[in-house]
């Protein structure tokens, strides 16, 4: 079935007992069950019907044997990380999301493992930081928020190579837009909070993958630490996937109207945005990618205080964290989403602006940024 198809039905049939097309939302902690130990649901931390929806449908839609849903993105990605032990060392992107590095640096380099920022779309660079203690490689392509993209599947064969696996951040691009397992990624993360659920409404996050052995220790360890997403969480994702695929065309043709706006503004000193051709990692994306996603980013000429300008005036652009919903969003990086990377060699330009171009009327969304650029 196509992905349109998947996104409506896999995992959400029809209720058997009523009839009901949307699937409920099974709000029990508890399971009767008909024996002690047999039953196919026991305690909702462990499974749940809503959940295991989600999962199916999202699995589907990565391509994935196995997905996990869990209570945030942070969650998922803390998840994936358990499987790294004290010594080992781990390379991530230098221009990665600032709660990943925060998650790496602050909490599991004190547990004495070891990481590197490197830039990924420079193979000779990670295959220079390769160690023999490293055991994987975390990818965001697009990367949050220099929208940096990197070569998927070169990636993963360096990793594999060397006897490591290779992660992919896909919050950015969705399974609409890129699938990584097709590239030979080994882990598919995503915050659910994002395009996934569409709607600035939900909280949620998810892991996709093949092997059984690594997704029976994801299932424990989701299950040990209790990171699970709720019912209504899921809920609330499994409606947003729904029209995953139509948002997403929308939101891709509104940032290229936006990029090219942006191109020709006089106060504008570059914009990063995949489907323009001057963009470094262009014919990458357009190979890896079906279109190049609806986040852009731009560096305004007249440096930080100018950036903190721009963010405050925008009328339709909100001002506020977060991304991959309806509406459109505008932030100042540095002082916000990526803070926490302030002073290491993930430190983001002051000057730098990230737009979450939204589903809005396209000339309004350009006038609005056009008056906050000029007033």
């Amino acid at each position: 079935m196509g992905f349109e198809t998947r996104a409506i039905h896999a995992g959400q049939d029809p209720d058997p007992a009523t009839g009901a097309v949307v699937a409920p939302i099974h709000l029990a902690t508890t399971f009767a069950q008909h024996e002690p130990g047999k039953a196919e649901y026991e305690y909702s931390r462990s499974n749940n019907p809503t959940r295991e929806g989600l999962q199916d449908a999202l699995a589907s839609l990565e391509g994935a044997t196995h997905g996990f849903a869990f209570a945030s993105g942070m969650a998922a990605e803390d998840a994936v990380l358990r499987s790294l032990r004290p010594g080992d060392h781990l390379i991530v992107p230098d221009d990665a999301y600032g709660g990943t590095w925060r998650l790496v640096d602050k909490v599991y380099g004190p547990m004495g493992i070891t990481h590197t920022a490197v830039a990924l779309s420079d193979i000779d660079a990670v295959a220079a930081a390769w160690t023999p203690e490293t055991r994987l490689v975390w990818v965001e392509t697009p990367s949050n928020p220099l929208l940096s993209i990197a070569d998927i599947g070169v990636l993963c064969g360096l990793a594999h190579e060397r006897g490591g696996r290779c992660i992919v951040d896909n919050t950015f691009a969705t399974p609409y837009l890129q699938r990584p397992l097709e590239h030979g990624a080994d882990a598919v993360v995503h915050s659910t909070t994002k395009y996934l659920g569409g709607h600035s409404d939900v909280v949620g996050g998810f892991v996709a993958l093949h092997d059984d052995e690594w997704a029976e220790e994801l299932f424990f360890i989701r299950n040990a630490t209790g990171a699970v997403s709720s019912p209504f969480s899921d809920f609330l994702v499994l409606r947003g996937l729904k029209t995953l695929a139509v948002r997403m065309e929308r939101h891709c043709r509104s940032a290229h109207d936006v990029a090219q706006f942006l191109l020709d503004h006089p106060k504008v000193r570059e914009v990063r945005w995949p489907g323009l051709a001057t963009h470094p990692g262009y014919e990458v994306a357009h190979r890896q990618m079906r279109d190049f996603g609806g986040m852009v980013s731009f560096v305004v000429a007249g440096g930080a205080e100018a950036a903190a300008d721009v963010v405050a005036r925008t009328r339709l652009f909100t001002l506020a964290e977060s991304l991959g919903a309806v509406e459109s969003l505008v932030e100042q990086p540095s002082v916000m989403t990526h803070l926490s990377v302030t002073g290491s060699a993930l430190e983001v330009d002051p000057a730098l602006i990230r737009l979450s171009v939204g589903l809005e009327t396209i000339e309004d969304l350009i006038d609005d940024l056009d008056q906050a650029l000029d007033a």
